[in-house]
Protein backbone atom coordinates (compact mmCIF):
# COMPACT_ATOMS: atom_id res chain seq x y z
CA UNK A 1 0.00 0.00 0.00
CA UNK A 2 1.31 3.49 -0.87
CA UNK A 3 2.43 5.54 2.03
CA UNK A 4 -0.39 8.51 3.10
CA UNK A 5 1.13 11.67 1.34
CA UNK A 6 2.61 14.05 4.02
CA UNK A 7 0.80 17.47 3.98
CA UNK A 8 2.78 20.23 4.98
CA UNK A 9 2.44 24.20 6.55
CA UNK A 10 5.76 25.93 6.40
CA UNK A 11 5.64 28.83 8.54
CA UNK A 12 7.50 31.60 8.96
CA UNK A 13 7.30 34.59 10.92
CA UNK A 14 8.98 37.93 11.83
CA UNK A 15 9.54 39.09 15.28
CA UNK A 16 10.19 42.46 17.42
CA UNK A 17 13.22 40.24 18.68
CA UNK A 18 14.45 36.70 19.48
CA UNK A 19 12.76 36.04 22.68
CA UNK A 20 9.52 34.05 22.71
CA UNK A 21 8.78 35.38 26.43
CA UNK A 22 9.23 38.93 25.84
CA UNK A 23 9.01 39.46 22.43
CA UNK A 24 5.89 40.00 19.68
CA UNK A 25 5.32 38.07 16.02
CA UNK A 26 4.57 41.33 13.93
CA UNK A 27 4.09 38.99 10.70
CA UNK A 28 3.13 35.33 9.93
CA UNK A 29 3.51 33.76 6.11
CA UNK A 30 2.14 30.02 6.03
CA UNK A 31 2.53 27.71 2.72
CA UNK A 32 0.51 24.46 2.51
CA UNK A 33 2.33 22.26 0.49
CA UNK A 34 1.17 18.61 -0.09
CA UNK A 35 1.68 15.52 -2.81
CA UNK A 36 4.85 17.77 -4.27
CA UNK A 37 2.78 20.84 -4.73
CA UNK A 38 2.03 24.38 -3.17
CA UNK A 39 -1.91 24.06 -2.63
CA UNK A 40 -2.25 27.35 -0.44
CA UNK A 41 -0.92 29.60 1.30
CA UNK A 42 -1.77 32.84 3.84
CA UNK A 43 0.21 36.00 5.21
CA UNK A 44 -0.71 38.76 7.37
CA UNK A 45 0.94 41.99 9.40
CA UNK A 46 0.30 41.64 13.12
CA UNK A 47 0.37 44.87 15.72
CA UNK A 48 2.53 43.24 17.65
CA UNK A 49 1.78 45.92 20.75
CA UNK A 50 5.10 47.07 21.64
CA UNK A 51 7.72 48.61 19.76
CA UNK A 52 9.70 47.45 16.70
CA UNK A 53 13.15 48.05 17.54
CA UNK A 54 15.34 50.41 14.95
CA UNK A 55 17.62 47.24 13.80
CA UNK A 56 14.73 44.50 12.95
CA UNK A 57 12.72 47.55 11.17
CA UNK A 58 16.26 48.17 8.55
CA UNK A 59 16.59 44.41 8.45
CA UNK A 60 12.64 44.01 7.76
CA UNK A 61 11.22 46.80 5.90
CA UNK A 62 8.47 46.57 8.42
CA UNK A 63 8.34 50.01 10.16
CA UNK A 64 5.87 51.16 13.35
CA UNK A 65 3.60 52.90 10.64
CA UNK A 66 3.16 49.55 8.95
CA UNK A 67 1.09 47.51 11.98
CA UNK A 68 -0.23 49.99 13.53
CA UNK A 69 -3.81 49.38 11.53
CA UNK A 70 -2.92 45.36 11.44
CA UNK A 71 -4.92 42.35 13.14
CA UNK A 72 -3.77 41.82 16.69
CA UNK A 73 -2.86 38.44 16.72
CA UNK A 74 -5.93 37.22 18.54
CA UNK A 75 -7.76 37.94 15.32
CA UNK A 76 -5.28 36.11 13.48
CA UNK A 77 -5.21 33.10 15.37
CA UNK A 78 -8.01 31.40 14.75
CA UNK A 79 -6.66 31.17 10.97
CA UNK A 80 -3.22 30.16 11.92
CA UNK A 81 -5.29 27.10 14.04
CA UNK A 82 -6.96 26.17 10.93
CA UNK A 83 -3.88 26.71 8.31
CA UNK A 84 -1.63 24.31 10.68
CA UNK A 85 -4.33 21.70 11.63
CA UNK A 86 -3.75 18.06 10.78
CA UNK A 87 0.14 18.76 8.94
CA UNK A 88 3.45 18.65 9.75
CA UNK A 89 4.66 22.36 11.21
CA UNK A 90 7.67 23.16 9.33
CA UNK A 91 10.14 25.86 9.45
CA UNK A 92 13.64 26.69 9.28
CA UNK A 93 14.93 26.63 12.93
CA UNK A 94 11.41 25.16 13.89
CA UNK A 95 12.09 26.21 17.33
CA UNK A 96 11.83 29.73 16.95
CA UNK A 97 9.03 30.45 15.04
CA UNK A 98 7.02 26.97 16.47
CA UNK A 99 7.99 28.29 19.92
CA UNK A 100 6.91 32.01 19.68
CA UNK A 101 3.89 30.72 17.93
CA UNK A 102 3.21 28.71 21.27
CA UNK A 103 4.02 31.43 23.15
CA UNK A 104 1.44 33.87 21.56
CA UNK A 105 -1.05 32.04 21.78
CA UNK A 106 0.02 30.40 25.43
CA UNK A 107 -1.14 34.63 26.22
CA UNK A 108 -4.69 33.68 24.90
CA UNK A 109 -4.67 30.53 27.37
CA UNK A 110 -4.46 28.05 24.11
CA UNK A 111 -2.41 25.39 24.27
CA UNK A 112 -0.82 25.39 20.43
CA UNK A 113 0.29 21.90 19.45
CA UNK A 114 1.71 20.58 16.24
CA UNK A 115 4.01 17.44 14.99
CA UNK A 116 7.51 19.53 13.86
CA UNK A 117 10.05 19.40 11.41
CA UNK A 118 13.28 21.68 10.98
CA UNK A 119 14.46 22.36 7.27
CA UNK A 120 17.79 23.22 8.88
CA UNK A 121 18.77 19.69 10.46
CA UNK A 122 17.31 18.01 7.53
CA UNK A 123 19.32 20.27 5.23
CA UNK A 124 22.45 19.01 7.32
CA UNK A 125 21.67 15.20 6.53
CA UNK A 126 20.22 15.81 3.03
CA UNK A 127 23.18 18.11 1.78
CA UNK A 128 26.37 17.68 3.53
CA UNK A 129 29.55 19.82 3.81
CA UNK A 130 28.34 22.81 3.27
CA UNK A 131 29.76 25.73 4.94
CA UNK A 132 26.50 27.08 6.48
CA UNK A 133 23.06 26.00 7.00
CA UNK A 134 20.90 29.49 6.90
CA UNK A 135 18.45 30.07 4.81
CA UNK A 136 20.37 32.58 3.55
CA UNK A 137 23.32 30.59 2.47
CA UNK A 138 20.63 28.02 1.30
CA UNK A 139 18.71 30.84 -0.91
CA UNK A 140 22.24 31.37 -3.02
CA UNK A 141 23.66 27.70 -2.50
CA UNK A 142 20.87 26.75 -4.56
CA UNK A 143 19.87 30.32 -6.63
CA UNK A 144 16.31 30.16 -5.14
CA UNK A 145 14.24 32.86 -6.25
CA UNK A 146 12.94 35.06 -3.58
CA UNK A 147 11.44 38.46 -3.78
CA UNK A 148 11.56 39.89 -0.75
CA UNK A 149 14.48 38.25 1.96
CA UNK A 150 12.98 38.45 5.77
CA UNK A 151 9.78 38.93 4.48
CA UNK A 152 7.32 35.76 6.21
CA UNK A 153 5.30 34.70 3.13
CA UNK A 154 9.05 35.17 0.74
CA UNK A 155 11.14 33.16 3.38
CA UNK A 156 8.06 30.88 3.62
CA UNK A 157 8.05 30.06 0.03
CA UNK A 158 11.89 29.98 0.02
CA UNK A 159 11.69 27.41 2.58
CA UNK A 160 9.20 25.68 0.77
CA UNK A 161 11.42 25.08 -2.18
CA UNK A 162 13.88 24.11 0.22
CA UNK A 163 12.37 21.48 1.32
CA UNK A 164 11.17 20.35 -2.53
CA UNK A 165 14.62 19.52 -3.43
CA UNK A 166 15.44 17.99 0.11
CA UNK A 167 12.32 15.47 -0.55
CA UNK A 168 14.39 14.61 -3.96
CA UNK A 169 16.77 12.84 -2.15
CA UNK A 170 16.33 8.84 -1.43
CA UNK A 171 16.61 8.93 2.12
CA UNK A 172 14.09 11.63 2.21
CA UNK A 173 11.15 9.96 3.51
CA UNK A 174 13.28 8.05 6.46
CA UNK A 175 14.87 11.22 7.84
CA UNK A 176 11.22 13.25 7.71
CA UNK A 177 9.84 10.05 9.78
CA UNK A 178 12.88 10.23 12.12
CA UNK A 179 12.49 13.96 13.26
CA UNK A 180 8.83 13.96 12.96
CA UNK A 181 8.62 11.26 15.53
CA UNK A 182 11.25 12.59 17.45
CA UNK A 183 13.82 9.73 16.68
CA UNK A 184 11.29 7.23 17.94
CA UNK A 185 10.74 3.72 15.65
CA UNK A 186 6.89 2.75 16.71
CA UNK A 187 8.12 -0.86 16.77
CA UNK A 188 10.40 -0.54 20.10
CA UNK A 189 7.94 1.67 21.83
CA UNK A 190 6.56 -0.25 24.70
CA UNK A 191 3.72 -2.67 24.20
CA UNK A 192 0.19 -0.63 24.61
CA UNK A 193 1.81 2.88 23.44
CA UNK A 194 1.61 4.81 20.03
CA UNK A 195 2.85 7.33 18.85
CA UNK A 196 -0.53 9.61 18.77
CA UNK A 197 -0.21 8.66 22.22
CA UNK A 198 3.46 9.92 22.57
CA UNK A 199 2.64 13.50 20.23
CA UNK A 200 -0.30 13.86 22.12
CA UNK A 201 1.61 14.75 25.04
CA UNK A 202 2.11 18.43 26.45
CA UNK A 203 4.70 20.28 25.00
CA UNK A 204 4.93 21.84 28.83
CA UNK A 205 6.75 21.82 31.96
CA UNK A 206 5.94 19.49 34.55
CA UNK A 207 6.29 15.76 36.26
CA UNK A 208 5.67 12.73 34.43
CA UNK A 209 5.25 8.74 35.49
CA UNK A 210 5.86 5.67 33.93
CA UNK A 211 3.56 2.58 34.93
CA UNK A 212 3.97 -1.34 34.98
CA UNK A 213 1.18 -3.69 33.40
CA UNK A 214 -0.24 -3.42 37.11
CA UNK A 215 -0.42 0.11 37.00
CA UNK A 216 2.32 0.97 39.75
CA UNK A 217 4.39 3.68 39.15
CA UNK A 218 8.29 2.61 38.22
CA UNK A 219 9.90 5.88 37.55
CA UNK A 220 8.84 9.80 38.18
CA UNK A 221 10.08 12.02 36.22
CA UNK A 222 10.24 16.08 35.58
CA UNK A 223 11.29 18.17 32.07
CA UNK A 224 10.58 21.44 30.87
CA UNK A 225 9.03 20.05 27.61
CA UNK A 226 7.22 16.79 28.89
CA UNK A 227 6.82 15.36 24.92
CA UNK A 228 10.40 16.02 24.14
CA UNK A 229 11.81 13.79 27.48
CA UNK A 230 9.30 10.88 27.60
CA UNK A 231 10.14 10.61 23.17
CA UNK A 232 14.03 11.01 24.58
CA UNK A 233 13.75 8.01 27.00
CA UNK A 234 11.32 6.28 24.17
CA UNK A 235 14.78 6.80 21.42
CA UNK A 236 17.26 6.02 23.81
CA UNK A 237 18.70 2.29 22.23
CA UNK A 238 20.89 1.80 24.76
CA UNK A 239 20.66 -0.60 26.99
CA UNK A 240 19.72 1.40 30.14
CA UNK A 241 16.76 2.92 27.98
CA UNK A 242 16.06 -0.48 26.60
CA UNK A 243 15.87 -1.41 30.20
CA UNK A 244 13.41 1.30 31.36
CA UNK A 245 11.34 0.90 28.06
CA UNK A 246 10.40 -2.71 29.06
CA UNK A 247 9.54 -1.91 32.42
CA UNK A 248 6.82 0.12 31.29
CA UNK A 249 3.28 -0.18 29.84
CA UNK A 250 1.68 3.35 30.60
CA UNK A 251 2.13 6.96 31.00
CA UNK A 252 1.01 9.61 33.09
CA UNK A 253 1.89 12.97 33.77
CA UNK A 254 1.41 16.64 35.87
CA UNK A 255 1.33 19.91 34.05
CA UNK A 256 3.37 22.26 36.63
CA UNK A 257 4.45 25.04 34.50
CA UNK A 258 7.08 26.18 36.79
CA UNK A 259 10.61 24.22 36.68
CA UNK A 260 10.83 25.05 40.82
CA UNK A 261 6.89 23.04 41.29
CA UNK A 262 8.03 20.16 39.19
CA UNK A 263 11.41 19.89 40.97
CA UNK A 264 9.72 19.83 44.02
CA UNK A 265 6.64 17.72 43.08
CA UNK A 266 9.02 15.44 41.72
CA UNK A 267 11.21 14.92 44.63
CA UNK A 268 7.78 14.56 46.72
CA UNK A 269 6.61 11.63 44.27
CA UNK A 270 9.68 9.69 44.33
CA UNK A 271 9.54 9.57 48.18
CA UNK A 272 5.99 9.16 48.17
CA UNK A 273 6.01 6.22 45.76
CA UNK A 274 9.23 5.08 45.83
CA UNK A 275 9.62 3.78 42.08
CA UNK A 276 11.84 0.93 41.83
CA UNK A 277 14.26 3.04 38.85
CA UNK A 278 14.78 6.18 40.53
CA UNK A 279 15.82 4.41 44.29
CA UNK A 280 19.13 3.33 42.28
CA UNK A 281 18.84 6.80 40.50
CA UNK A 282 19.35 8.59 43.48
CA UNK A 283 21.95 7.36 44.92
CA UNK A 284 23.87 8.48 41.91
CA UNK A 285 22.38 11.61 42.24
CA UNK A 286 23.46 12.36 46.03
CA UNK A 287 26.32 9.83 46.69
CA UNK A 288 27.58 11.34 49.70
CA UNK A 289 25.55 12.21 53.42
CA UNK A 290 26.02 13.70 56.57
CA UNK A 291 25.08 11.06 59.49
CA UNK A 292 24.71 11.31 63.46
CA UNK A 293 25.50 8.67 66.31
CA UNK A 294 26.20 8.23 69.95
CA UNK A 295 29.39 7.60 70.79
CA UNK A 296 30.34 5.07 74.00
CA UNK A 297 30.53 8.08 76.18
CA UNK A 298 27.17 9.39 74.62
CA UNK A 299 28.13 12.10 72.97
CA UNK A 300 25.98 13.07 70.20
CA UNK A 301 28.10 12.74 67.00
CA UNK A 302 28.52 13.73 63.39
CA UNK A 303 30.61 11.80 60.53
CA UNK A 304 30.15 11.86 56.51
CA UNK A 305 30.18 8.73 54.38
CA UNK A 306 28.95 6.82 51.02
CA UNK A 307 24.93 7.39 50.53
CA UNK A 308 24.48 3.35 50.50
CA UNK A 309 21.75 1.51 50.73
CA UNK A 310 23.95 -0.38 53.95
CA UNK A 311 24.98 2.71 54.97
CA UNK A 312 21.15 4.22 55.66
CA UNK A 313 19.99 0.95 57.32
CA UNK A 314 22.83 1.25 59.46
CA UNK A 315 23.21 5.42 60.31
CA UNK A 316 20.91 8.01 60.84
CA UNK A 317 21.46 10.08 57.93
CA UNK A 318 20.21 13.61 58.29
CA UNK A 319 21.01 15.03 54.73
CA UNK A 320 22.63 14.12 51.62
CA UNK A 321 24.84 15.87 49.09
CA UNK A 322 26.36 15.62 45.15
CA UNK A 323 29.71 15.77 46.41
CA UNK A 324 31.78 15.05 49.59
CA UNK A 325 33.49 18.88 49.66
CA UNK A 326 29.63 19.85 50.11
CA UNK A 327 28.86 17.20 52.72
CA UNK A 328 31.77 18.40 54.74
CA UNK A 329 31.85 21.67 54.19
CA UNK A 330 27.86 21.50 56.06
CA UNK A 331 29.54 19.75 58.46
CA UNK A 332 32.51 22.45 59.37
CA UNK A 333 29.52 25.27 59.23
CA UNK A 334 27.56 23.47 61.81
CA UNK A 335 30.54 22.87 64.20
CA UNK A 336 31.84 26.83 64.03
CA UNK A 337 28.33 27.71 64.71
CA UNK A 338 27.47 25.72 67.79
CA UNK A 339 30.93 25.13 68.73
CA UNK A 340 31.15 21.72 68.52
CA UNK A 341 33.85 19.15 69.11
CA UNK A 342 35.99 18.63 65.67
CA UNK A 343 36.98 15.03 66.77
CA UNK A 344 32.92 14.27 67.74
CA UNK A 345 32.46 15.84 64.06
CA UNK A 346 35.53 13.98 62.59
CA UNK A 347 37.05 16.68 61.41
CA UNK A 348 40.32 16.50 63.20
CA UNK A 349 42.53 14.09 63.74
CA UNK A 350 42.98 11.30 66.64
CA UNK A 351 41.01 9.38 68.32
CA UNK A 352 41.59 10.62 72.00
CA UNK A 353 42.48 13.83 73.55
CA UNK A 354 41.38 17.16 73.16
CA UNK A 355 40.57 18.38 69.87
CA UNK A 356 42.88 21.11 67.89
CA UNK A 357 39.84 23.54 68.05
CA UNK A 358 39.64 23.84 71.65
CA UNK A 359 43.47 24.88 71.80
CA UNK A 360 42.22 27.29 69.45
CA UNK A 361 39.31 27.85 72.33
CA UNK A 362 37.02 27.18 70.16
CA UNK A 363 35.54 23.96 71.17
CA UNK A 364 34.41 23.73 74.78
CA UNK A 365 35.82 20.65 75.33
CA UNK A 366 33.67 17.70 75.49
CA UNK A 367 36.86 15.93 74.69
CA UNK A 368 39.28 17.13 76.89
CA UNK A 369 36.53 16.37 80.02
CA UNK A 370 35.35 19.83 80.49
CA UNK A 371 31.74 19.28 79.26
CA UNK A 372 28.82 17.32 80.45
CA UNK A 373 27.27 15.02 77.74
CA UNK A 374 24.13 17.03 78.58
CA UNK A 375 25.39 20.47 77.75
CA UNK A 376 27.23 19.63 74.47
CA UNK A 377 24.02 17.52 73.49
CA UNK A 378 22.05 20.16 73.56
CA UNK A 379 24.14 21.95 71.07
CA UNK A 380 24.53 19.12 68.97
CA UNK A 381 20.96 18.55 68.88
CA UNK A 382 20.34 22.19 67.52
CA UNK A 383 23.57 21.52 65.19
CA UNK A 384 21.74 19.02 63.70
CA UNK A 385 18.39 20.05 63.00
CA UNK A 386 20.17 23.15 61.33
CA UNK A 387 21.66 20.60 58.80
CA UNK A 388 18.37 19.39 57.95
CA UNK A 389 17.34 23.40 56.67
CA UNK A 390 19.05 25.40 54.50
CA UNK A 391 17.31 28.62 54.79
CA UNK A 392 17.76 30.98 57.69
CA UNK A 393 14.31 33.01 56.84
CA UNK A 394 10.89 32.65 55.59
CA UNK A 395 9.53 33.80 52.82
CA UNK A 396 7.43 33.27 48.87
CA UNK A 397 8.50 32.61 45.18
CA UNK A 398 6.48 33.47 42.88
CA UNK A 399 7.09 31.33 39.47
CA UNK A 400 4.99 31.00 36.56
CA UNK A 401 1.73 28.71 36.39
CA UNK A 402 0.31 26.44 34.18
CA UNK A 403 -1.75 29.02 32.00
CA UNK A 404 -1.46 32.43 31.21
CA UNK A 405 -3.01 34.36 33.61
CA UNK A 406 -2.04 32.28 37.20
CA UNK A 407 1.41 31.95 38.85
CA UNK A 408 2.58 29.38 40.95
CA UNK A 409 3.55 30.28 44.76
CA UNK A 410 6.19 28.22 46.83
CA UNK A 411 6.66 28.77 50.70
CA UNK A 412 9.33 28.31 52.70
CA UNK A 413 9.26 28.72 56.36
CA UNK A 414 11.51 27.84 59.08
CA UNK A 415 14.23 26.77 56.91
CA UNK A 416 12.30 23.91 54.89
CA UNK A 417 10.14 24.05 51.93
CA UNK A 418 6.58 24.03 52.89
CA UNK A 419 4.35 23.35 49.92
CA UNK A 420 3.18 25.22 46.51
CA UNK A 421 -0.06 26.17 44.79
CA UNK A 422 -1.21 28.47 42.19
CA UNK A 423 -3.01 31.83 42.32
CA UNK A 424 -4.82 34.10 39.64
CA UNK A 425 -2.97 37.05 38.48
CA UNK A 426 -5.33 39.19 40.95
CA UNK A 427 -4.34 37.40 44.08
CA UNK A 428 -0.07 37.51 43.44
CA UNK A 429 -0.39 40.80 45.30
CA UNK A 430 -2.09 39.84 48.47
CA UNK A 431 0.07 37.90 50.76
CA UNK A 432 -3.15 36.01 52.66
CA UNK A 433 -4.18 35.00 49.20
CA UNK A 434 -0.51 33.53 48.82
CA UNK A 435 -0.80 31.72 52.12
CA UNK A 436 -3.98 30.20 51.50
CA UNK A 437 -3.65 29.13 48.19
CA UNK A 438 -0.23 26.59 49.57
CA UNK A 439 -0.98 23.06 49.71
CA UNK A 440 1.20 21.69 52.31
CA UNK A 441 3.88 19.13 52.26
CA UNK A 442 5.77 16.49 54.34
CA UNK A 443 8.95 18.20 55.87
CA UNK A 444 11.78 17.39 53.19
CA UNK A 445 14.90 18.62 53.91
CA UNK A 446 15.86 17.66 50.16
CA UNK A 447 13.82 20.37 48.92
CA UNK A 448 15.42 23.02 50.76
CA UNK A 449 18.50 22.50 48.17
CA UNK A 450 16.73 22.02 45.85
CA UNK A 451 15.11 25.28 45.80
CA UNK A 452 18.40 26.73 46.87
CA UNK A 453 20.19 25.53 43.84
CA UNK A 454 17.29 26.76 41.33
CA UNK A 455 17.51 30.32 43.55
CA UNK A 456 21.33 30.01 42.18
CA UNK A 457 20.03 29.42 38.75
CA UNK A 458 17.69 32.00 38.38
CA UNK A 459 18.71 34.75 40.27
CA UNK A 460 15.69 36.86 38.92
CA UNK A 461 13.05 34.41 40.51
CA UNK A 462 10.18 36.66 42.46
CA UNK A 463 10.99 36.92 46.37
CA UNK A 464 8.69 38.12 48.55
CA UNK A 465 9.77 38.25 52.55
CA UNK A 466 7.42 37.23 55.44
Amino acid sequence: MAAKPKRFAIVDLETTGGRPARDRVMEVGIVLFEDGRITGTYSSLINPETYIPGGISEMTKIYQDDVKDAPLFHQVAREIVEYTQDRIFVAHNVRFDYGFLREEFSRLGYTFSRKQLCTVRLSRKAFPGLPSYSLENLIHHFGIPTEARHRALADALATTELLQRILEKETAEEQIRHFVDMGIKASKLPKGITLDQVHDLPEACGVYYFHDEDGDVVYVGKSINIKKRIADHFADQTSKGRRLQEAVADVSYEVTGSELVALLLESHEIKRLSPKINRALRRKTFPFAVYAYYNKEGFLCFNTTRNTVQNREKYDVISEYPTLSQAKGRLNFALRTYELCARFCHLSPGRSGACFQYHLKQCRGACAGEESVEDYNARAEQARERMKTVFDQDFLLIDQGRASGEYAVVLVRDGLFRGFGFVEEDDVQSVDSLLDAVKTFPRDPDTARIIQRFMADHPRIRTLPL
